[in-house]
């Protein structure tokens, strides 16, 4: 799976999830970039996420993401597997 293939799955994940019909991800975008990221919404993203890629994240490799594109990293190992 390649990264534009995953970002286009991506957009209206985060679209729905912040209600933000103009959100679109990128690999630099964190939080603080976002006005509706917050801890709930971040989990939201989370299950959404794992829900579309049929994938699981630990609570770790959550905790330890810094923007979307190591989001992106993370997903594209585990949907190749």
């Amino acid at each position: 799976m390649t990264d534009e293939e995953i970002y286009s799955r991506l957009t209206p994940i985060f679209r729905d999830v912040f209600d933000d019909d103009t959100l679109t991800p990128h690999p630099e975008m964190t939080a603080a970039e976002v006005p509706a990221w917050d801890s709930l919404s971040n989990i939201r993203l989370v299950v959404a996420v794992e829900v579309e890629f049929k994938i699981q994240f630990s609570t770790g490799e959550v905790a330890a993401l810094k923007n979307v594109g190591e989001f992106v990293n993370v997903i594209r190992q585990r949907a190749s597997r």
